[in-house]
């Protein structure tokens, strides 16, 4: 038992009495410390990507571009989709550029109608061009 006090974080250096939590692992040990920081940098690294991926999203005259490429018709609900899309995400990235501040209203598009005019095709479109799921 006297080998466990001598036993330290492999990141950081600090004993295990000095330290709330301590995980060991094959020859390895962590204190909650070290894991705290490493989910920080985690989270910082997750929440970067995602911005990223959010702040490249396409002018909705591309958007339209992309759509024209697989649906024949539907001006109308392409351009309004495109649009919509666009303002939708220009909306996530304001609200995390200005937390708290102004907010922009949400909107929601349904698409109705007959069998076989594109509704489907337009949303699968638009999930592959956003790279979202779509289910």
């Amino acid at each position: 038992m006297s080998h466990d006090k001598h036993l330290r974080c492999s990141f950081c250096g600090k004993s295990k009495d000095s330290v709330r939590k301590f995980i060991s692992g094959p020859s390895v040990y962590i204190c909650n410390e070290c894991i705290a920081l490493c989910n920080e940098i985690l989270a910082e690294d997750e929440e970067r990507e995602v911005s990223e991926a959010i702040t490249q999203v396409p002018t909705p005259a591309e958007i339209k571009d992309v759509l024209d490429q697989y649906v024949i018709g539907q001006e109308k609900a392409k351009k309004t989709l495109a649009v919509a899309v666009y303002n939708h995400y220009k909306r996530i990235n304001s609200h995390q550029a200005r937390e708290g501040e102004v907010e922009l209203d949400k909107s929601n598009i349904l698409l109705i109608g007959p069998t076989g005019v594109g509704k489907t095709l337009l949303a699968q479109t638009l999930a592959r061009i956003l790279d979202v799921p779509f289910t």
